[in-house]
């Protein structure tokens, strides 16, 4: 069984603990996709009680193109690439060393201030969420748990608004409709019962401020309020 750690598009974080003991109980193993916790939030394998968990690197801003699995003991894996040694049998291929090094590095320093950097993301997310349901009263949905979530990621959905014309007339604002995993309406949101049409993804970043945050509010608040013409249901 396979269920990410946090939605990529809302941010809700998953009771993997809970879902791991389940899978166990009627015999499965559990894969659990860590790329948008690790280096955010604490994660720690053995609480969780999974099976494989995996890291991707530029999530934790290291290099794209690395990552790691984490393999409980005693699971057995089949080579996907044959012929090599490398990688105890499994993956033939030399390895990236400098990429390696790099994610261990990044993992590092996230580890390092992890906590504190947590808190004050969630404060600038949770204002960011303020500004722009003062500057649109009764407009902005929240998409996902309100409790259970990344503290750098808000999901919101702004009444009758078509997202992606709203982000396309603010080149200076970076935002998605959803995930870039997904090509199309999100499945994530239409699972939820509500439509991905007037849906924001807003991320936040080690290195985001809170005067970016009120400008970014500034920025989609001004742009829907300018534009009645997209204001369609």
């Amino acid at each position: 069984m396979l269920i990410a750690h946090a939605n990529s598009e809302t941010g809700t974080i998953q009771p993997i603990t809970e879902l791991a003991a389940t899978a166990h109980r009627h015999g499965a193993l559990f894969y659990t996709d860590a790329a948008q916790t690790v280096g955010k939030i604490p994660v720690d394998v053995q609480d969780l009680g999974v099976d494989l968990l995996t890291v991707v690197g530029h999530k934790m801003y290291a290099p794209k193109g690395i990552g790691a699995l984490y393999i409980r003991t005693g699971i057995p894996l089949r080579p996907v690439i044959f012929g090599g040694g490398q990688e105890r049998g499994l993956r033939s291929g030399t390895e990236n060393v400098a990429f390696i090094v790099a994610l261990g590095a990044a993992a590092q320093l996230a580890q390092e201030d992890l906590v504190a950097t947590a808190v004050r993301l969630a404060h600038l997310r949770d204002l960011l969420h303020h500004e722009l349901d003062a500057a649109l009263p009764g407009r902005v949905h929240l998409n996902g748990d309100p409790d259970h979530r990344l503290p750098g990621t808000l999901n919101v959905s702004i009444s009758s608004v078509d997202s992606r014309a709203l982000l396309a007339a603010i080149p200076d604002l970076a935002a998605s409709t959803g995930s870039a995993c997904h090509d199309g309406p999100s499945p994530v949101l239409a699972a939820m019962g509500l439509s991905a049409r007037s849906a924001v993804r807003l991320s936040l970043g080690r290195s985001t401020s809170e005067e970016e945050v009120k400008q970014a509010a500034r920025l989609l608040a001004d742009q829907v309020l300018a534009t009645p013409s997209m204001c369609k249901e």
